[in-house]
This record gives structure tokens, C-alpha cells and sequence, in this order.
């Protein structure tokens, strides 16, 4: 495992100190307090630390964006709790997720105040402000359109490669996109660099994904953190089952489709069958040329940004600690 630089966890730790200092309200506490709590639950806190090393790309005092670079890991947050409701989570990083912790009209309700203070964190930010809000509502309404593809699957019988591409596309990676594109925005940059970066974020972002649904059934349940096999228990419609569907012999399929169809069942057991399966039509080894297809990509569009390759360091660093990671 490719441990992360003491440049990037100096970011980090500029990050959640800010995080700690900032006041989203204080009255009523049962609105505010859900709001620090999700906060203070940790997270990579991948989308600000990404805003930082755009900017810093072009510019040196970083320290100047830290609320910008907060506005979209509220605005993340806030998508996470009404997805905890949404999907009747009840853990989120291992802890009570705020519908359970208090109840859904409360994460609500608190949600929609962590979006309207995200809006907040934007107001100072340099550069055409018209611009910035431009760009960072066409990124909320991806996520949600992304959501909303993710919740279709649930119903639908037969989900294309395309589809589920173009869903963590939009769920995942355009935030990702927009945090590096943010960045770039905020340092001035031209509009060839900012679009670049863009593509690179959005990239990384669909291999960072491809990662986590490859993490869920083949990591190491010591290092996970949760429980591995859980997106095969929950017959969630992952690029792994989507491409075993897709490939499988009658027989194969025949097992797969069952262990589906289970209403009862033991769950060790269906993630030993189901990955068993995996392994015969090489779905590991599928989901990492996926995967490093897209990471290679973004590395392309990176290349093509014009500044010296020594300030390209921290977010190549950080790009390959993603792409290293084992949890």
C-alpha cells in the first residue's frame, strides 16, 4: 500500500481544523448538532484536498481557498445524509447515520441547511462568482441525476457496462471533476487547464469507483473497515456482477440468477458462491484493466496542463494513492 505524503496530510490536517472551527448555526441545536455531527465523523476528505492541489498547481497560497475547499466537502456530506436515508443506511464510517441517530425528518431538514451553508463557503471566492455558482450547480444536479440512475437499477433487470459507467460518472466522478476544475477556477487558470483538470477529476474519479466496487468483494476484511461482500448480499448492480451476468455460461448465470433470487439465505455462503464465480470468468482481473483504462486517461489529460512537472507532484502522489489504496 502506497502510504500518503506528509504534504498531503499536512492538507488534510489544514482541512479538519477549519472544519472544526467553522459554525454552521447554533440555534435550534437539534438542526445544528446533526450538522457537526456527520462532520466530525471523518472521511478522506478526497473533494477539498483536490480543490487544494488544483490550485496549487497555479498558486502557492492555498490557505486563502480553505472555505471554498470546504464548501463542496459540506456539499458532500449533505449528499451522504439524505443518501443514508434514501438507502436506510445505518452506519455511515462505522457510526449511527443521523436518520438513526435522530430520525429521517431531522436529516432532512439538517441536510438542507449543510447545502444552503455550502453556498455560503462560495461567496468570498475569487474570481467571476456567476461562473463558479454555474459550474457547481451543474455538478449538484449530476450527483442527483447519478443518484437517481443508482436508485433505478434497483428495479430494472438488465443494466448495460454504459449505463452503470455513465451513473458513477455522475454520482461519483463529476464531483470529483468539479473540485479539481473548482481549484483551477479559483487560481485563475486558463480555460484549456481548467478543462483538463476537469477530465482528469472525472476520470480518476470512474476508476476510483471501479476501486471501491472491486475493494467491496476482494479486500482485506481486516483493512476494509465493513463488511466485505456486502454489495453481493444486497445484489447491488456493481460493474463486477453486471460484467459476470454478462459473461457467464448458462450454467454459471443459472447460479448466479438463483443466488439473486434468494430471499433466504446464508450470507458468508452467497459471497463465497458469488465470488467463486467471479474468479472462474476473471472478474477481478476484468474490473482492474476497467479500472486502470480510466486511471490512465486522467493521467493523459493531466500531462496536457502546462505548468512544471515538479507542481504536478501532490496531485500525482494523491492520484496514485487513490489508485494504491486497499480500503
Amino acid at each position: 500500500m502506497l502510504k500518503m505524503t506528509n504534504d498531503l496530510k499536512a492538507l488534510i490536517g489544514l482541512i479538519n481544523n477549519r472544519l472544526t472551527e467553522h459554525s454552521y448555526g447554533e440555534q435550534p441545536n437539534e438542526l445544528y448538532e446533526p450538522i457537526r455531527y456527520i462532520m466530525s465523523l471523518g472521511g478522506k476528505r478526497l473533494r477539498p484536498v483536490l480543490v487544494l492541489l488544483a490550485y496549487k498547481l497555479f498558486k502557492d497560497d492555498h490557505e486563502t481557498i480553505l472555505d471554498q475547499a470546504l464548501a463542496v466537502e459540506v456539499f458532500h456530506n449533505f449528499t451522504l445524509m439524505h443518501d443514508d436515508i434514501m438507502d436506510d443506511a445505518p452506519l455511515r464510517r462505522g457510526k449511527q447515520t443521523v436518520h438513526e441517530k435522530w430520525d429521517s425528518s431531522t436529516a432532512i431538514l439538517s441536510g438542507d441547511v449543510m447545502l444552503v451553508r455550502a453556498y455560503d463557503l462560495l461567496l468570498d471566492a475569487p474570481g467571476d462568482l456567476r461562473v463558479i455558482i454555474k459550474a457547481f450547480n451543474e455538478c449538484a444536479a449530476g450527483v442527483c441525476e447519478g443518484q437517481q440512475f443508482d436508485m433505478n437499477f434497483e428495479t430494472m433487470s438488465s443494466v448495460t457496462e454504459e449505463d452503470y459507467i455513465n451513473m458513477i460518472r455522475l454520482k461519483t466522478a463529476v464531483l470529483l471533476g468539479f473540485s479539481l476544475q473548482f481549484g483551477a477556477m479559483l487560481a485563475g487558470a486558463s480555460e484549456a487547464s481548467t478543462k483538463a483538470l476537469y477530465k482528469f477529476g472525472v476520470d480518476i474519479g470512474i476508476g476510483f469507483q471501479l476501486k471501491d466496487d472491486l475493494l467491496d468483494v476482494y479486500a482485506d476484511q481486516e483493512k476494509f473497515g465493513k463488511q466485505v461482500g456486502g454489495d453481493i448480499i444486497s445484489n447491488k448492480k456493481t460493474f463486477l456482477l453486471l460484467k459476470a451476468l454478462e459473461l457467464a455460461n448458462k450454467e454459471q448465470k443459472t447460479q448466479l440468477t438463483q443466488w439473486i433470487d434468494k430471499k433466504e439465505f446464508d450470507s458468508a455462503e452467497k459471497v463465497e458462491a458469488v465470488t467463486a464465480i467471479y474468479d472462474q470468468i476473471g472478474i477481478k482481473e476484468l474490473t482492474l484493466g476497467k479500472m486502470n483504462e480510466y486511471f490512465n486517461k486522467g493521467f493523459e489529460s493531466l500531462d496536457k496542463i502546462e505548468v512544471a512537472e515538479e507542481r504536478k507532484t501532490g496531485l500525482k502522489s494523491f492520484a496514485q494513492y487513490l489508485i494504491e489504496r486497499d480500503k
